[in-house]
C-alpha cells in the first residue's frame, strides 16, 4: 500500500507541478513534451528568442536563445530503458544465483548457520534451542549474508510462522519476532549482488568498488539494530559469546576503517577494489570446491539456480517500468529538483559539503519502499555510474532494507496487528544507516 501511495503521489505531483509551470512560466511551454517523448540530455528551449546586447565584437546584436538540459527520459524512453536495464541484469543474476545454488546443495549455508548459531541463540532467549524457528532464522540470516534474496524471503516467512507457534498472544508481536525482523531489516550481507549487477549493467568503471563500504555500512546498521532492541528487551549483551562475536567483528571492521583512513584517496579505492574482487573470487572458489568435495552435480545445481536468477531479472521489469516512469516524471516536472535545491540550500547555509544531498532521495524513500529506493538509485546511476552520488546511492541502497515493506509482509503473514515498538526501532536503525553511509561515501569516494 505504501508503494502504491508513493507511486500515485509522484505522478499526481508531477502532473500538477507541470501544469502550474506551463500556465505561469513562459519558459516551460515544452514541459509536457519533455515529460512524455523527451530524451535525457536533450536541449530544451526555455524561453522565446530575445535580442541582447553584443555578446562579442565578432557578433554584434547576436540572438541569444536560453536552453536547459533535460534531466531524465520522458515516459516513452523510460519504458524502453527499464526493459533494457532488466535484460542487462540477466547474466550476472544467473551467475550469482547459480553459484549460491551450489553452496546450498553442498551444505555450505547449513555450515554457516551452525557457525553463527551460538551467537544468535543468546539474542532469542524465548526460543528453545531445538525449536525449528532457530533453524529458519539462521537460514534467513545466512541467505541474507550471502545475498540470496529469493531464499531469504521464504526463510523469513517460515521463521515468523515458527515464532508465532510459541507466541502467547497471536495478535501481538513477540520479543523474538521483533528482534528477528529488526535484524533482518538491518540487511547484513557479504555480497551486494544486485547493486554490483546494476553498476556492471550501466558500464561503471569498477562495479565492485562499493563492496567494502556496503559491508561496513550493513555491519554498523546490524550492530545498531541489535543494541536498540536488546536495550528495549533488556537482553544482556555482555554475555561472553555475544561479546566475543561483537568484539571480533567490531575489531575487524574498525581496523579496516582506521587503515583506510591512513591511505590517500586513490589508494583507498585501489585497496577496496582488490579486497572486494579477491573476496568474491575466493567465495566462488570455495563454493565450487565444496560442491566437488560433496560430490554433487555442480553444473546441474548451477543451472537450477541460474534459472532463478533469470526469472528474477525478468520479474522486476514491471516494477522498474512503473517506478522509473514516476520518478522521471517527477524529475522532468521540476518538483524533484525543487526539493533537492531546498535541501541543498539548507546544508549550504550550514556551510557543509552538499554533494551528498543528491543521494538523499534514495535514503529518504528506502524505509517506505525498497523498490522505490531502487528506482531512485537506478535513476541516479543512469546519469553517471562513476560519480560520487552514484557510489553513495549504492551504499545507501545496500545498507538496510525497507522498514514498512518488512512490517507489512512479515507481520501480515502471521496476522500480527500490534507491532509494538518494531517500527520505531527500525526507523532509528535507518537513521544510523544513512549517517554511516554518507560518512563512508566521503571516506571511499570523495
Amino acid at each position: 500500500m505504501a508503494l502504491s501511495r508513493i507511486w500515485a503521489a509522484f505522478i499526481i505531483i508531477s502532473v500538477l507541478v507541470a501544469g502550474i509551470k506551463y500556465v505561469f512560466s513562459p519558459a516551460d511551454k515544452d514541459i509536457f513534451s519533455a515529460m512524455v517523448i523527451g530524451k535525457a540530455k536533450d536541449t530544451i528551449r526555455v524561453a522565446s528568442p530575445v535580442v541582447s546586447g553584443p555578446v562579442s565584437t565578432a557578433m554584434p546584436g547576436a540572438t541569444v536563445v536560453p536552453y536547459r538540459i533535460q534531466e531524465a527520459d520522458g515516459v516513452i524512453e523510460t519504458c524502453k530503458g527499464a526493459v533494457t536495464l532488466s535484460l542487462g541484469l540477466i547474466g550476472i543474476m544467473a551467475l550469482f544465483m547459480g553459484l549460491m545454488s551450489i553452496a546450498e546443495q553442498a551444505g555450505g549455508i547449513r555450515v554457516l548457520a551452525r557457525i553463527i548459531g551460538p551467537f544468535f541463540s543468546r539474542l532469542f532467549p524465548e526460543v528453545p534451542r531445538d525449536h525449528p524457528a532457530m533453524g529458519h532464522m539462521l537460514m534467513n540470516f545466512s541467505a541474507n549474508f550471502l545475498g540470496l534474496d529469493n531464499a531469504a524471503t521464504p526463510f523469513a516467512v517460515k521463521a515468523m510462522e515458527s515464532l508465532q507457534e510459541i507466541n502467547p498472544d497471536k495478535s501481538r508481536a513477540s520479543n523474538s519476532q521483533i528482534m528477528f525482523l529488526c535484524l533482518h531489516q538491518s540487511g547484513l550481507q557479504l555480497i551486494p549482488v544486485s547493486i554490483i549487477a546494476l553498476r556492471a549493467s550501466m558500464h561503471a568503471a569498477n562495479p565492485t568498488d562499493v563492496f567494502i563500504p556496503i559491508v561496513i555500512a550493513t555491519f554498523v546498521a546490524t550492530l545498531a539494530s541489535m543494541l536498540i532492541v536488546s536495550f528495549k528487551q533488556r537482553i544482556n549483551i555482555f554475555q561472553p559469546v555475544i561479546m566475543a562475536w561483537l568484539g571480533g567483528l567490531s575489531l575487524l571492521v574498525g581496523s579496516l576503517v582506521v587503515y583506510l583512513r591512513s591511505l590517500e584517496p586513490a589508494d583507498v579505492q585501489a585497496f577496496s577494489s582488490v579486497l572486494g574482487n579477491g573476496l568474491i573470487l575466493l567465495i566462488f572458489l570455495l563454493i565450487v570446491a565444496g560442491g566437488i568435495y560433496k560430490k554433487i552435480n555442480i553444473f546441474d545445481a548451477f543451472v537450477q539456480g541460474a534459472k532463478g536468477g533469470f526469472e528474477t531479472a525478468v520479474r522486476i521489469i514491471p516494477y522498474l517500468v512503473g517506478m522509473l516512469v514516476a520518478i522521471n516524471l517527477l524529475r522532468n516536472s521540476g518538483a524533484f529538483g525543487a526539493m533537492i535545491d531546498g535541501l541543498r540550500y539548507i546544508f549550504t547555509a550550514m556551510k557543509v559539503d552538499t554533494r551528498f544531498v543528491d543521494a538523499l532521495p534514495t535514503a529518504l524513500i528506502k524505509p517506505l519502499s525498497a523498490a522505490g529506493a531502487r528506482g531512485m538509485m537506478v535513476s541516479t546511476m543512469a546519469a553517471d555510474p562513476n560519480s560520487f552520488t552514484s557510489h553513495l546511492v549504492g551504499v545507501l541502497q545496500g545498507s538496510s532494507d525497507a522498514t514498512f515493506y518488512i512490517i507489512a509482509v512479515y507481520f501480515g503473514a502471521v496476522s500480527i496487528k500490534d507491532t509494538r515498538y518494531s517500527i520505531g526501532a527500525m526507523l532509528l536503525t535507518d537513521l544510523v544507516s544513512i549517517v554511516v553511509s554518507i560518512f563512508l561515501g566521503y571516506l571511499f569516494f570523495a
